[in-house]
């Protein structure tokens, strides 16, 4: 039988993830075949911290893989639908993450055990969220929706909120993210071109996630 999880049990597992690593890789990934390699090669890398994006018709294929990897936690990103919780969590995944959030997303991943970080953009979402308990949220989609200013400035009148942004976030910009004391991490693509993947550069994929680590850890 699936336990039950509360928004506050969500958010102290998600603030662990987040503090395993600067960088949460958002993956989209279009290749099963790739998702083996691409995985390993992140954690290698010192990036544990898995997110594929419920995006394509490989997608919960990929999570059953890499669920596999030894030293590796999977979660699936873009969660919508309740049924797209059931079907992530029968994948194999240990978190979810969601662009937004809705009672009947949040009760899903409530009643089948699965930790969310939901997506906020606003501080009237941010505050509705840690009403149910979640603290550890998605700050998306960052630059278009105000970039590091608008979240730093989000710290003194929200100072329980703990954010992830993602969305424009590169290694560019990340450390200005992370400068900022509600941010623990950042999600990125930046980690995972699809150039690389396409070419199964899995050499290259693990220098970029050391990068990552070595810049902004």
């Amino acid at each position: 039988m699936t336990k039950t999880i509360t928004g506050p049990d969500a958010s102290k597992r998600n603030l662990e993830l987040c503090q395993m690593a600067p960088v949460i890789p958002v993956l989209v990934v279009n290749d099963i075949n790739a998702s083996a390699g691409l995985g390993a090669a992140l954690v290698r890398g010192g990036l544990p911290v898995l997110e594929v994006t419920l995006r394509t018709s490989c997608a919960l294929d990929a999570i059953a893989e890499m669920a596999k990897i030894k030293g590796g936690i999977v979660g699936a990103g873009t969660l919508i639908t309740a049924k797209d919780v059931e079907n992530a969590v029968a994948a194999g995944a240990t978190f979810g993450v969601s662009p937004g959030a809705t009672a009947a997303l949040i009760d899903a991943c409530e009643a089948n055990g699965l930790p969310l970080l939901a997506g906020a953009t606003s501080a009237s979402e941010a505050m509705a969220l840690m009403e149910r308990g979640y603290t550890v949220q998605k700050f998306f989609p960052a630059q278009a929706a105000g970039g590091a200013s608008f979240l730093k400035s989000l710290a003194s009148p929200l100072p329980q909120i703990t954010f992830c942004p993602t969305g424009g976030v590169s290694l560019a910009n990340a450390a200005e993210y992370l400068a900022s004391p509600n941010v623990k991490c950042v999600g990125g693509s930046w980690v995972a071109p699809s150039d690389a993947v396409k070419a199964h550069d899995w050499d290259a994929i693990e220098t970029l996630a050391r990068d990552a680590v070595t810049a902004l850890g």
